[in-house]
């Protein structure tokens, strides 16, 4: 919606989808909106990992560690546009070629350097790594939103960081204090 007042974009918000969402892409998703403007939105899903480690990652571009915290850490399935390009979100501070702060506490980079860093030992505190993201033309997501295809929950990063990915839908929904187990599979309008 062009005229959308700025006050109500959803950057820094987690969108957790309704349990009557079709798409596979975000059946049963928890989403952070890393970019939402009148151009549309860009966010990074959060709760499903891919079949691959940060280890098999970093072995891939070449880049060795030795820490098992960091090679054990799970990869994301960020979502089906750029399923090839890493999206790392983190904690800020560093210099990275491609760098977006999206808040004063999260940043997401697109450039090997984080890799090479986290990799090193001398990265951000606290990371995730996506491949792929989720994308929403002008106007799609809002469109969305008025088809009750989700809930939306300021961001949390304890859930980002702390909680396992295979609990974060329903941990996004305590966020607003919503019971999952009582939402209905199916959308309507009152």
């Amino acid at each position: 919606m062009r005229g959308m007042a700025k006050a109500t974009w959803l950057t820094d918000h987690f969108l957790i989808a309704m349990p009557a969402m079709q798409d596979p892409n975000f059946a049963r998703s928890v989403t952070y909106i890393c970019q939402h403007d009148d151009d549309g939105a860009m966010g990074i899903v959060v709760n499903r990992t891919a079949a691959l480690t940060l280890g098999d990652v970093l072995r891939q571009m070449n880049l060795g560690c030795d820490d098992p915290a960091v090679t054990g850490a799970p990869v994301f399935a960020g979502g089906p546009v750029q399923p090839e390009r890493g999206f790392v979100l983190h904690d800020p501070g560093g210099q990275w070629d491609s760098t977006l702060d999206v808040t004063p506490r999260l940043s997401i980079t697109t450039s090997r350097d984080v890799l090479a860093a986290i990799a090193a030992g001398t990265g951000p505190r606290r990371s995730l790594l996506a491949l792929g993201c989720a994308g929403w033309a002008a106007g799609q997501l809002e469109h969305e939103l008025r088809d009750n295809a989700w809930l939306t929950a300021p961001a949390d990063q304890a859930l980002l960081y702390d909680v396992p990915p295979d609990q974060r839908w329903e941990a996004a929904a305590r966020l607003v204090g919503v019971d999952p187990s009582r939402l209905s599979d199916y959308a309507g309008h009152a």
